[in-house]
């Protein structure tokens, strides 16, 4: 009888003779770049930086496409898109010191979103390490140190030998449900030292499998096909692990409403006869969860923006499908299963009666006509054509399959609950870690992945000025990104946080003077139009039928929508 452990790989006389005569001139540098190829990654992202110089001379032998952007949390934003869009592991080669602390926003941003980096960083010569030769240029005392609570998994690599299994466990590490950011380190000497080690050649480094356990999915079906009224909650998991088409073969088996969360938009269809979308900023929406007598949650922790900003309080029995173990019944106490979204809802197929549940009252159809009418009537009180026309024109202009990136900005809060994204993994927001200036960047890293659609970001001003930068990146590459940009002279949300907590604004902090973008966009090279919210809808489906980056500017002052949580106060 054979074992696995017991079978050894036999290189053939080709493999033999390359090994044993590597072609000269390689460096550490290659090792990366080949461990790379090896891995299956066709693209990176970064800035070169002193230390890490041999990475990006070995990439001029290579096969790899390589992106450069104009700051490090830029780059990261791109290669966190790239993740989320092909579900690879995006490589992110980064400087020492500040340039590696400049990603953190955005590799926080990757890791509450679950996307998939590989971000891989230069160190100081080994000398110069634990407290060793001091005063190289970037030091750090401990750069891991900054990385570990924000990265999955930190991976140091001290010699040329460790770098290929490093990278391999570091891809595995980030492909592995739940996906997220890793942090690979190698020094500079490592990096420059000419090597003998042979090419590297393909890398195995499958991620693993997360499925939940059956007496947890035996228990999980029971109390869904005994269910009187319940519902599902599906969460940005959802669209990580693929699983839309499950989610919805779930909710028709049961009869269940489905609501997304805003990590979640397009998991579920928009207009489905159980959908109450993603109106989770709703009083009326967030008191018939409540009532749910089994209420399951599919990849989603229910953190602030999923739960009312924590004043949603369940009174049936939950049940929570999580990939992310820190997630699991870190807010309600639940029947918490531990499981990539796809394999737990496939689990629970599987395991359900084949015909739905007969019920005695009203169809769940008509559950969701009761509370999706009084939803839109409250909407409707606070008077909202102007912010509903424009997120109209916006939804008229993006093709269905196109990716969209939203900064955290006023139009954002109301595409949150009131943008239908009719398509999974299409509609991308920093609502993870909340920092401004994630769309542009992020949408450069979506076209990149996708180059057959265009790709829309939408910011405000305020963002809008934290990555212009990359309109030089845009313009270089060509990369076909329409950039509207919602300019209200300042932080508009912020205006209205401060007026809401305080009674009045304060001008000095959150009003901005700013430069004209359509003018700034052309000095990049970038074509630029102004709007009105009339003119929108044309204009942008004019810039993203156009090849190529173009910005659209629309100045307009929006109101943010106002919060269901403050209604039950």
């Amino acid at each position: 009888m054979t074992h696995d452990h017991d079978l050894v790989l036999r290189p053939t006389a080709a493999q033999t003779e390359a090994a044993l005569n590597p072609p000269p001139g390689r460096t550490g540098g290659d090792l990366v770049v080949e461990t790379l190829a090896g891995l299956g990654a066709t693209t990176v992202f970064g800035l070169p930086g002193r230390h890490a110089l041999a990475v990006f001379d070995a990439l001029r032998r290579s096969d790899l496409a390589y992106v450069g952007l104009r700051a490090e949390n830029n780059a990261g934003f791109a290669a966190d898109a790239y993740g989320r869009i092909t579900g690879e592991a995006a490589p992110l080669l980064l400087p020492t010191g500040p340039g590696a602390l400049t990603s953190l926003a955005a590799l926080q941003e990757a890791a509450a979103a679950s996307a998939p980096v590989l971000a891989i960083g230069s160190q100081v010569p080994r000398a110069g390490l634990g407290g060793g030769r001091h005063g190289h240029l970037h030091e750090l005392a401990d750069q891991q140190a900054s990385f570990r609570g924000v990265v999955k998994s930190v991976h140091p690599v001290r010699t040329q030998s460790q770098i290929p299994s490093a990278l391999a466990e570091a891809w595995e590490s980030a492909l592995t449900a739940p996906h997220g950011p890793v942090w690979v380190e190698i020094p500079q000497d490592v990096l420059l030292a000419g090597t003998v080690l042979p090419v590297v050649t393909a890398v195995d480094a499958a991620p693993h499998d997360l499925p939940p356990r059956p007496e947890l999915t035996a228990v999980a079906a029971d109390l869904l096909a005994r269910a009187a009224r319940p519902v599902i909650i599906a969460g940005g998991g959802v669209v990580r692990a693929d699983a839309s088409g499950k989610l919805r073969q779930l909710a028709e088996r049961l009869d269940a409403p489905v609501v997304t969360t805003f990590g979640g938009k397009g998991a579920f269809p928009w207009n489905h006869r159980l959908s109450l979308q993603s109106r989770l900023a709703d009083r009326h929406v967030t008191d018939f969860l409540e009532d749910a007598d089994v209420l399951l949650v599919v990849g989603s922790g229910l953190g602030e923006l999923s739960s009312n900003h924590h004043t949603f309080e369940p009174r049936g029995r939950v049940i929570q499908i999580e990939a992310d173990l820190g997630k699991l019944e870190s807010n309600h106490p639940a029947l918490g299963i531990h499981a990539d979204a796809r394999l737990a809802l496939s689990a629970l197929l599987e395991t359900l009666p084949a015909t739905g549940p007969v019920r005695e009252d009203a169809t769940a159809a008509d559950r969701v006509r009761t509370v999706l009418g009084p939803a839109r009537e409250r909407l409707d009180g606070q008077d909202p054509t102007l912010e509903q026309r424009v997120l109209a024109a916006v939804r008229e202009a993006l093709p269905d399959r196109s990716a969209g990136f939203w900064d955290m900005t006023v139009l954002t809060h109301w595409a949150w609950s009131g943008f239908d994204a009719r398509r999974p993994n299409t509609m991308h927001s920093a609502q993870g870690a909340g920092g401004p200036g994630y769309a542009f960047p992020a949408a450069l890293g979506g076209a990149v992945a996708d180059p057959t659609r265009p790709v829309l970001a939408v910011s405000g001003d305020g963002g809008a000025l934290r990555s212009v930068a990359e309109l030089a990146t845009a313009r270089q590459y060509g990369l076909d990104v329409t950039w509207l940009i919602v300019d209200d002279g300042g932080y508009g949300a912020l205006r209205e946080y401060l007026t809401d907590a305080f009674g009045e604004s304060a001008p000095a902090v959150t009003d901005l003077s700013g430069p004209d973008y359509v003018a700034l966009a052309e000095s990049f090279g970038v074509p630029g139009v102004r709007t009105t919210p009339e003119t929108l809808a044309a204009d942008l489906a004019g810039a993203l039928a156009t090849p190529g980056p173009s910005v659209v500017v629309l100045p307009v002052r929006l109101r943010l929508p106002v919060p269901a949580y403050l209604d039950r106060a």
